[in-house]
């Protein structure tokens, strides 16, 4: 079978069974071998028999949500093309041939574009269409160098086997964004359609939440891009810090009738030390992400991951604290200058505040490069101590024998 039109569906007795008709429609048009399949998300309104009378195939799907839905579809259908669409009537099924004639050119995902197809008067809320799809559009692109210009279109095409292979997990409306952005890191084919929106058939409100759901896409974004969620801005955050701090260390500076002091020598310190973590998470997350397979490797990041070491971190974490001890050192000697009585805080603290931040970083130094090396900790099978398939014993079996001998003593 070439192509399974795949529908989502929780109480859309009103629209459902117009959707299904234009597909099946399509489908016997240009005779393409396909099939037409809503996954129903547990509709209380008869949606399931209006779809079935129409020609489609209804596949139930217990977990809640968008995404859970799309995906208990996707594994029913047994067309190799997928083309995937909301079954509110404002996308039209008798429109999908441009979708079909790029999987057959060699694409693996063909997205709809609503802002180059048009969208008619009130089938957008204005929020959506002039904040929302296009920051995170923007924030996609930023974040993943796609080239896809609405990455929210709910009409899109893909290859089953691609879609499968790429181990989709969003359960709810950022599985949107999901499919765009695994598709782009994986290297797929990935090219646009003008796709037109019209406003939907339902009486009732859409099931998208604007700021909840707006939110978990931006998660979404966030949590799969280490380098723009941690790397980026703790590397502006030390530069920030260092240059502030350096400066501050020898004495105030004023600009323009504002004092620098060491006030700001101390906040300089902590932009450092907070930058430097972020920098640090940044590395954790990216050899966590490309270790469990959710994140792709890239050469700069296997490069620092294979040419970083315990050893090497324990040397750099042993230079910072050997420097932040010296501080302190010359800090004790500068007390003592003073016969251990009270100081003049402005110069104690530019003594004080960089050989703090020196032993800070020197901790986090050490104990990040330490989880590092923990997350590069792979398993391996000593040449004489491998086991036949049939040799299943546990750590329980292993230790029972020891157990059993030592309870008859």
């Amino acid at each position: 079978m070439e192509l399974s039109v795949v529908m989502p569906c929780l109480n859309e007795a009103e629209t459902v069974e117009t959707c299904v008709r234009k597909a099946v429609g399509f489908l016997e048009e240009h005779g393409i071998d396909g099939e037409v399949i809503v996954a129903d998300n547990g509709s209380t309104d008869g949606s399931q028999a209006l779809a079935e009378a129409a020609g489609a195939r209804v596949v139930p799907v217990a977990l809640k949500g968008y995404g859970n839905a799309l995906m208990g579809g996707i594994r029913a259908a047994k067309g190799t093309y997928v083309i995937m669409g909301d079954a509110d009537d404002s996308y039209d099924f008798t429109a999908l041939l441009p979708f079909v004639e790029k999987l057959r050119e060699g694409a693996d995902l063909v997205m709809g574009n609503r802002f180059s197809g048009g969208i008619e008067p009130g089938a957008m809320p204005p929020l959506h269409r002039y904040l929302g799809n296009p920051v995170l559009s923007f924030v996609g692109r930023l974040f993943f160098g796609s080239k896809i210009g609405d990455f929210h279109c709910g009409l899109r095409g893909f290859r089953r086997d691609t879609a499968l292979a790429l181990g989709l997990q969003s359960s709810g409306m950022e599985f949107a964004s999901e499919l765009v952005v695994k598709m782009t890191l994986a290297g797929a084919k990935i090219t646009e359609v003008p796709t037109t929106l019209k406003k939907d058939g339902r009486s009732r409100p859409p099931h998208l939440n604007t700021w909840r759901d707006g939110w978990r896409h931006l998660r979404f974004l966030l949590l799969y891009s280490p380098r723009w969620l941690f790397l980026i801005p703790g590397l502006v955050l030390m530069a920030v810090g260092l240059v502030s701090g350096v400066a501050l260390a020898a004495r105030p500076i004023e600009i323009r009738g504002v004092v620098f002091d060491v006030d700001t020598l101390v906040g300089a310190s902590a932009a450092v030390v907070i930058g430097f973590q972020g920098v640090v998470f940044s590395l954790l997350t990216k050899a966590y992400g490309v270790a469990e397979g959710f994140l792709p490797a890239d050469r700069r990041a296997n490069w620092l991951l294979n040419s970083w070491s315990f050893e090497k971190g324990l040397v750099v974490g042993g230079v910072l604290a050997v420097a932040g001890l010296a501080g302190v050192g010359v800090s004790v000697v500068h007390w003592h200058g003073a016969q251990f009585g009270e100081l003049n805080a402005r110069e104690t603290l530019r003594m004080v505040v960089p050989s703090a931040t020196a032993l800070m970083m020197s901790c986090q130094m050490i104990l990040g490069t330490a989880f590092l090396s923990i997350l590069g900790i792979r398993r391996s099978s000593h040449p004489g101590t491998e086991s036949d398939a049939t040799e299943t014993l546990t750590v329980a079996d292993a230790v029972r024998p020891s157990v059993k001998v030592a309870v008859e003593d």
